[in-house]
């Protein structure tokens, strides 16, 4: 059986870390990651991202049973990470860990 691709890109991991405890709708997501400090990722950035995360099977998506808002006409939609979009987050962090402790070996030691 061939491994599943893990590999994410710096956007897909910090708007699946912005997803890890929570669904979230577009806004509200953009938001966790420009309020907590994160780099600014924009809508013409989010929503293609997001489809590519859904298409691996990293997060699933559902609309909103609100009613749409008042100002803008549109449902939400709401998007939570999986257990495989958990797993790629913590390869991803597990491989930045292994790369900050690298110490190159002596030879001939």
């Amino acid at each position: 059986m061939r491994d599943r691709d893990l590999s994410l890109t710096p956007n897909q991991e910090t708007i699946l870390s912005a997803l890890r405890f929570r669904k979230r709708y577009g806004l509200e997501i953009l938001e966790a990651i420009e309020k907590s400090g994160g780099k600014q990722i924009g809508f013409n950035s989010l929503y293609p991202n997001l489809k590519k995360l859904e298409k691996k099977g990293f997060v699933k998506s559902e609309w909103g049973n609100e009613p749409p808002e008042e100002h803008s006409g549109a449902r939400r939609k709401y998007y939570q990470i999986t257990g495989i979009g958990v797993q790629a987050l913590e390869a991803k962090q597990q491989l930045l860990e292994r790369v900050a402790r690298w110490t190159p070996e002596l030879e001939g030691v």
